[in-house]
């Protein structure tokens, strides 16, 4: 190879070394270009699975669809719930780091109804494992002691026509119940509408493991009846939808629930 023929590839050489850097520096590859929709795509499906992993363990909506918690909890009050906070530690470091607890007397909760495992019901814990539960003229007892409950209320005799948890006086355990001992791994829960709700006075106690999470804050409440709530057809609802704002109880927004 003479002179001239070394210096032409050595000038390739070098305009191909520009030619690199210059790509490097501007972002630019040689490489396969993924298009914008792809970039959506994936974008939406990380997302997608961020979401379904936060509603799995960690917090799910719930609503309000009966009486049964009133006056604290409303039909057509929507919840977050906390799914994460009763989730068993495996470690004293896990313990330490994770905010998890125990279940704890006075608990709003959601856990799936015994009875029906497709439905989920919301009460408050009363009673814990080992405890001897006893109802006495409306007033709650736990291993003798009365609790105090400022939460509680009371509709009378009559209860609400219009409510799936109404319960009639036949046999009246709401007032008079127990006294029995919770079995362990089992809890005794109770609405706070004592008049009004199906509870554990009625169908037993309740499995831990039943517990899907601690109810935490109101992000919306809509004015309803419980007829109006479970409507299901599309007329009604799009009735609903536009008359949604009107009706959207404002002073029930980012509730406390206690």
């Amino acid at each position: 190879m003479d002179r001239r023929e070394r210096r032409a590839t050595a000038r390739r050489a070098s305009s191909a070394r520009i030619v690199t850097v210059a790509n490097a520096q501007s972002g630019r590859s040689d490489g396969p270009k993924r298009s914008t929709a792809r970039e959506y795509l994936e974008s939406f499906v990380v997302a997608l699975i961020l979401a379904l992993f936060v509603r799995t363990f960690v917090v799910q909506a719930f609503k309000i669809p009966s009486g049964s918690m009133e006056t604290n909890l409303l039909i057509g009050d929507h919840l977050l719930v906390n799914k994460f906070v009763f989730s068993p530690a495996g470690s004293a470091l896990e313990r330490a780091v994770c905010p998890t607890r125990p279940i704890r007397r006075g608990d709003v909760v959601v856990f799936k109804y015994p009875k029906d495992p497709q439905k989920d019901y919301i009460k408050r814990v009363i009673g814990l494992p080992g405890e001897t539960v006893a109802v006495r003229d409306r007033t709650v007892f736990v291993d003798g002691q009365a609790l105090e409950e400022p939460y509680v209320h009371f509709l009378g005799s009559s209860g609400r026509p219009d409510d799936q948890e109404r319960v009639l006086i036949g046999g009246d355990v709401r007032s008079e119940w127990g006294p029995q001992q919770v079995p362990p791994g089992q809890l005794f829960v109770m609405g706070d509408n004592r008049d009004n709700s199906l509870d554990s006075r009625f169908w037993g106690f309740l499995p831990e493991d039943q517990v899907k999470g601690r109810a935490l804050i109101v992000y919306w409440s809509y004015e309803a009846s419980r007829a109006e709530y479970n409507r299901d057809r599309l007329s009604d609802w799009l009735m609903d939808t536009l008359t949604a704002l009107g009706r959207t109880r404002w002073r029930r927004f980012f509730h406390v629930i206690r």
